[in-house]
């Protein structure tokens, strides 16, 4: 399975920007839609492209590792 920390990267971006920033702020930035990135807020184990980790990994400015873990089954 694999966890998503796009909640803790949206934390981190609000705070050194000095605002909040939305799902909505991400969408509009990376083309990604408000669902997808729902989802991988809420669901743990949702299944995103590559193309979608690609954006993020560029809208937050951190490598892979900082986006997504592998969480092997028990």
């Amino acid at each position: 399975m694999f966890r998503y920390h796009l909640m803790t990267l949206i934390e981190k971006k609000s705070f050194d920007d000095g605002r909040r920033v939305t799902i909505n702020d991400i969408s509009d930035a990376t083309g990604i839609h408000r669902a997808t990135l729902s989802k991988m807020i809420n669901a743990p184990g949702c299944n995103v492209t590559l193309d979608t980790i690609d954006r993020l990994c560029k809208f937050f400015q951190v490598p892979v590792e900082q986006i997504i873990e592998h969480i092997p089954d028990k």
